[in-house]
């Protein structure tokens, strides 16, 4: 009888030829708009430089899903929003 290995990592992201969904969209979007590059364009030269650059937008994607350090975005908003105040200075009027 066949067995089957319990899938335990739910939790994980979801992933597609080892890239998360936004960047295998990104890929999916660069390789469309290749294709029709290729199609409208009747050059060698720039057949073989579309083909080398989705390679590299792969290896680089890749190389950032593996090592997530390598792009740092900062957080935009802050954890807590607070009334309180920051500076010792009093604005109003008594």
């Amino acid at each position: 009888m066949k067995t089957y290995e319990v899938y335990k990592n739910i939790r994980k992201r979801a992933m597609i030829m080892g890239l998360p969904i936004a960047w295998f969209a990104l890929m999916m979007t660069a390789v469309i708009g290749s294709l029709l590059l290729i199609i409208f364009s009747f050059s060698v030269l720039v057949i073989v430089g579309v083909f080398v650059g989705n390679a590299a937008l792969y290896i680089g994607l890749t190389q950032i899903t593996k090592n997530p350090s390598l792009v740092h975005v900062k957080n935009v908003f802050p954890k807590t929003i607070s009334n309180k105040k920051q500076s010792l200075l009093y604005y109003e009027d008594d």
